[in-house]
């Protein structure tokens, strides 16, 4: 294995800076950990220039959310001719926003829920769907802004406008059915689906707090779910994955209904810079199937690398 110069970019300014912090110290330790020289850039406005001091070989994106994960960061280092990890450009902006992936996926036959882009002001004077239904911002991660409206929900009815929620931070928001049952994730890595995870939030919903806070969530990994099903995560996982054009690793996220079967099972996103954190899913699964936090990481380069040499 060649010794690399590689550039970890993690930090910026979106809600899931911290998680980015932590996913990128772990991923310059594993680096440096099989010889590689690291640079860790925490991101800020002259990161474009922090990048071209450097002159990596390779620049590791484990950025999340705006502007990493949604085309932006992409685009600069294309304009500046640097290789880098995880999705390009076009896939990056189709799939940060879970409107536009659903027009992209749901033509294919992959199973997604239903609902509507509704304004914030609509949300005050009635219920866009009938309740119980979620609410999300289009392109967020880590479940920031996320709400579920139940029908004896502290929001109001109408949803009070003093209400604490996505409401008061964004002024048009993804309206969607609740699906009731089980969440449900596969990680994909170089075109392979790695496995399911079934996530059980010791209470509430696998929200932000849930998916980083150490103890609040349990992981089943493998999920103890029926073939078919786990059959079916994997398919709907890895063909999302060549759907979108995703590169190196992606995460599959569903609801799972297991009154209904199959016809249950329902894909709500897809990640294009899953977290490496400690409790990330990506990395439990591939531990799960011998791949060590260090050889995925290297995977990963490898595969941004291939890629570039193959146009």
């Amino acid at each position: 294995m060649n010794s690399l110069h590689v550039a970890v970019l993690m930090g910026g300014w979106s809600a899931e800076r911290e998680v980015s912090l932590m996913s990128g110290a772990g991923i310059a330790d594993a680096l440096e950990s099989l010889g590689h020289r690291v640079t860790r850039i925490d991101m800020g406005r002259d990161v474009a220039l922090k990048i071209a001091e450097a002159r990596p070989d390779v620049v590791f994106n484990a950025l999340h959310g705006t502007p990493g994960e949604d085309g932006t960061v992409q685009g600069m280092l294309d304009l500046m001719g640097v290789k880098y990890t995880h999705s390009g450009l076009v896939t990056s902006v189709i799939a940060i926003d879970k409107q536009l992936t659903k027009q992209a996926l749901v033509p294919h036959g992959i199973p997604m829920p239903g609902g509507r882009m509704v304004k914030t002001e609509e949300l005050h004077q009635a219920d866009p769907l009938p309740r119980p239904y979620v609410l999300k911002p289009v392109n967020e991660g880590s479940s920031v802004g996320v709400a579920i409206v139940t029908k004896e929900g502290n929001y109001g009815n109408p949803i009070a406008a003093e209400s604490t929620g996505p409401w008061q931070e964004f002024d048009e928001l993804l309206a969607e059915p609740f699906i009731r049952g089980r969440e449900l994730t596969t990680a994909v890595l170089a075109g392979e689906a790695l496995g399911v995870t079934e996530l059980k939030p010791k209470s509430g919903f696998y929200d932000y707090d849930a998916k980083y806070t150490d103890g609040l969530t349990e992981h089943v990994c493998p999920a103890e779910i029926p073939d078919e099903i786990a059959d079916a995560c994997k398919r709907i996982a890895l063909e999302s994955h060549k759907l979108l054009g995703c590169k190196g690793t992606s995460r599959s996220d569903f609801r799972w209904d297991d009154e209904l079967g199959v016809e249950g099972l329902f894909l709500l996103e897809v990640n294009t810079q899953p977290g490496m954190t400690p409790l990330s899913l990506v990395p439990e699964q591939a531990r799960h199937l011998g791949i060590s936090y260090p050889e995925l990481c290297q995977r990963i380069v490898d595969e941004a690398l291939r890629e570039d040499a193959q146009g």
